[in-house]
């Protein structure tokens, strides 16, 4: 069992499953497809869940889950702009440029729901 466990609220639960294991690595720990999977990489295990999931259900006051939003996972790399030259080659689009701070770089785009996922690179050590 992965020690971290992120849940995103995904409108198409096959496509997001292609595009996290395509794209980003991540491998199937569970297909209950159209209303669930989970994917985990590196000690994290993303909960994709379907419109009819009991992830999706309404909330007692009405609000109903849905994707999006600014809140993200976070996959370090060791050469941000290869990953980003490589995933504009398949046809992703990318909210902002790479940006860089002082404890590296990083650049966001969206899964195929409109979840964000961001790309980072740290600054090398001295």
């Amino acid at each position: 069992m992965s020690t971290v466990s992120i849940r995103y609220m995904i409108d198409d639960v096959p496509a997001a499953l292609k595009f996290y294991t395509t794209h980003l690595g991540f491998a199937v720990d569970m297909d209950a497809r159209p209303a669930f999977a989970s994917v985990s990489r590196d000690g994290v295990r993303l909960l994709l869940s379907g419109k009819t999931s009991s992830g999706r259900r309404p909330m007692p006051d009405g609000r109903e889950p849905v994707p999006g939003g600014w809140n993200r996972i976070h996959i370090q790399v060791e050469d941000l702009a290869a990953e980003v030259e490589r995933l504009r080659g398949v046809g992703l689009k990318f909210r902002n440029d790479i940006i860089t701070g002082p404890g590296g770089s990083q650049i966001v785009f969206d899964d195929p729901s409109g979840n964000p996922v961001e790309l980072f690179q740290p600054t090398e050590k001295r």
